[in-house]
């Protein structure tokens, strides 16, 4: 897969397929740490695809709803939006807010779970799909370079967390007012007084920059680990085949991803979760008044 283990004449070494596996389909190649002009490419391409996929579903499920005995695929549908709405209901308790945010945070819920999910599948398959479509375009398959997870991309949950800042600054000025909310950004948190206006204005920056940034952190964290421990066990399923001796291994891959992709289920649906919720908390507090 790299094509320093190639060129060597033998297949990639661990490290090599760790490090193959974890690099972006990328608009062009990063030249720093940071760098706004490159696009990954594949985060954006799943992401948006399992975006039109949840909204496709949902629509489904409600031009087919009937009023009798719901089918199993809208009673945990109807089970989903009731969860959603009660969490809404004790969160943010003004009612016309709870039109546009009851709405977003299910679309939150159900597009993190649906790009989650997609460590479930197994760690070559779509790469090695795009490896061929890629070499049958005359480029390089060494360089077929793939991520299928879009949440474990750290330029996708911060664009996540970004759009629930927007939101929540959209309600502070609704709710409050322009000049209601900027009274607020140099009166709070340690009281209406000119000399305390510069530390109170920088608290309350760095509350916003804090709960951006967990906010997309918490996600990429469980999802990366997650993701990178679906690798490691692909290796030892690899060491199982590579030596004769590594029957014990390659039961230990059985065993192991089974293990893992079991209790990785309540990983993808817990984050979901748990982003959904600091949505709605985040928007509430947008609601509140110091």
């Amino acid at each position: 897969m790299a094509a320093e283990g190639n060129l060597a004449g033998h297949g990639p070494t661990a490290g090599e397929y760790i490090g193959h596996h974890l690099k972006h389909l990328q608009s062009h190649e990063q030249t720093s740490i940071v760098d706004f002009s490159v696009f990954n490419v594949d985060s954006l391409f799943w992401s948006i695809l399992l975006g039109v996929v949840g909204l496709f579903f949902m629509w489904r499920v409600a031009k087919g709803v009937t009023a009798g005995v719901p089918g199993r695929t809208q009673a945990a549908v109807e089970l989903l939006l009731e969860m959603v709405d009660n969490q809404a209901k004790s969160i943010i308790h003004n009612a016309t807010s709870r039109k546009f945010v009851g709405p977003l945070a299910l679309t939150v819920f159900v597009w993190i779970f649906l790009m989650n999910s997609m460590d479930f599948l197994p760690v070559d398959l779509i790469p090695r799909i795009w490896e061929a479509i890629y070499g049958a375009a005359g480029r390089d398959p060494h360089h077929a370079y793939m991520r299928v997870v879009p949440t474990a991309d750290l330029s996708t949950t911060l664009g996540l967390s970004c759009g629930v800042l927007l939101v929540c600054i959209y309600y502070n000025i609704k709710i409050k007012g322009l000049g209601g909310w900027v009274h607020e950004l140099f009166a709070a948190p340690f009281g209406d007084k000119w000399f305390l206006y510069p530390f109170n204005f920088a608290m309350q920056i760095i509350e916003f920059l804090a709960k951006t940034v967990s906010h997309g952190m918490r996600l990429f964290g469980n999802m990366y680990a997650g993701e990178l421990l679906f690798m490691l066990i692909a290796l030892m399923g690899g060491v199982g085949f590579a030596s004769g001796t590594g029957i014990a291994m390659w039961i230990g891959h059985i065993l192991a991803g089974t293990a893992w992709a079991i209790f990785h289920i309540l990983i993808v649906a817990l984050q979901a979760f748990i982003f959904m919720m600091l949505t709605l908390v985040y928007v509430g507090q947008a609601h509140d008044a110091h």
